[in-house]
């Protein structure tokens, strides 16, 4: 699911599409004119604004920390949300291929079960993202169901009602084993779960008192930086406060972005496009005649 060549070095270093820095450039320009006023008031006056630059050694250290800290919470978020999509991926795949195993011959049945599986990863996809507009649900079973999904006060637990109805009435033909396709359901259980972990995500951001706390930290600290380095480099300071400033507001940025991993949006989003599409490749694939055998030479 890379969309992009992790090796090729100088494309990422002037890369400006997945990167955070449109977002954080206007804050970090503030801080340069800031630095920029300090240093012109600082010469207009005859007393000296610099102060000791010992003590933002330790308070850079301190505002690292928290801001590392952010980061991987935001990143433990992000792979929260990934495994559980891989689990969407499986027990979607494995649903089916039991279904089909041990359900009836009927081929109509077995279309039903493929299509409705797959309806179930598009729908949790459009589900976290706030959409009721499927396109791809209607294209596999219908304007009017895919309508009545829109409608349904939770989507996937519709779907998963479906999905389980479908099950019962393979128990009900011949040629089905229905202890197996009671078993089978609770596969169809698990991406329910799956789909409210991801829903437990998306409505639990980051406390906002964390937030809170780190950012007046930033602006304390690149405020106050320009009269800690007034003294040593003059008017050399406004550069380095805004190489300073976009390194740790892009942190911030960072943080920020990964808290919602299933918005397209925001930077470095899940590819839940390419993952449910990939799911109903596969599963109809599982309908499909088997390619003939290699003869063996």
């Amino acid at each position: 699911m890379t969309d992009y060549e992790p090796r090729n070095f100088w494309r990422d270093v002037i890369a400006t599409g997945q990167s955070d820095s449109p977002s954080v450039l206007l804050r970090v320009a503030e801080f340069g004119l800031f630095s920029a006023l300090v240093c012109l008031v600082n010469d207009r006056i005859p007393r000296d604004l610099g102060i000791e630059v010992a003590p933002y050694e330790v308070a850079g250290a301190a505002l690292g920390i928290l801001l590392v800290l952010r980061t991987n919470s935001g990143y433990d978020r992000w792979w929260e949300a990934r495994r559980l999509w891989g689990g969407i991926v499986n027990q979607s795949r494995n649903l089916v291929i039991a279904a089909l195993a041990y359900g009836p011959a009927d081929a109509r049945w077995r279309g039903r079960v493929v299509r409705w599986t797959a309806v179930m990863a598009h729908v949790i996809r459009r589900g976290l993202r706030g959409e009721r507009a499927m396109p791809e649900v209607e294209a596999l079973v219908g304007a009017a169901e895919a309508n009545r999904i829109a409608l349904a006060p939770h989507m996937p637990s519709y779907v998963g009602g479906r999905i389980a109805e479908l099950l019962r009435q393979g128990c009900d033909q011949p040629g089905s084993d229905p202890h197996a396709l009671l078993l089978i359901d609770r596969e169809r259980a698990a991406l329910i779960d799956h789909a409210g972990g991801c829903e437990r995500i998306l409505t639990t951001p980051l406390p906002r008192i964390y937030a809170i706390h780190i950012r007046r930290f930033i602006v304390l600290y690149l405020a106050t930086l320009p009269f800690a380095l007034l003294k040593r480099i003059g008017w050399e300071t406004p550069p380095v406060v805004v190489a300073v400033a976009y390194v740790i507001l892009s942190l911030d940025q960072i943080g920020v972005e990964l808290q919602n991993p299933f918005l397209k949006k925001n930077m470095g989003h899940l590819p839940l496009d390419a993952l449910t599409a990939k799911i109903e490749s596969d599963l109809k694939g599982m309908l499909e005649p088997p390619p003939e055998e290699f003869p063996v030479p």
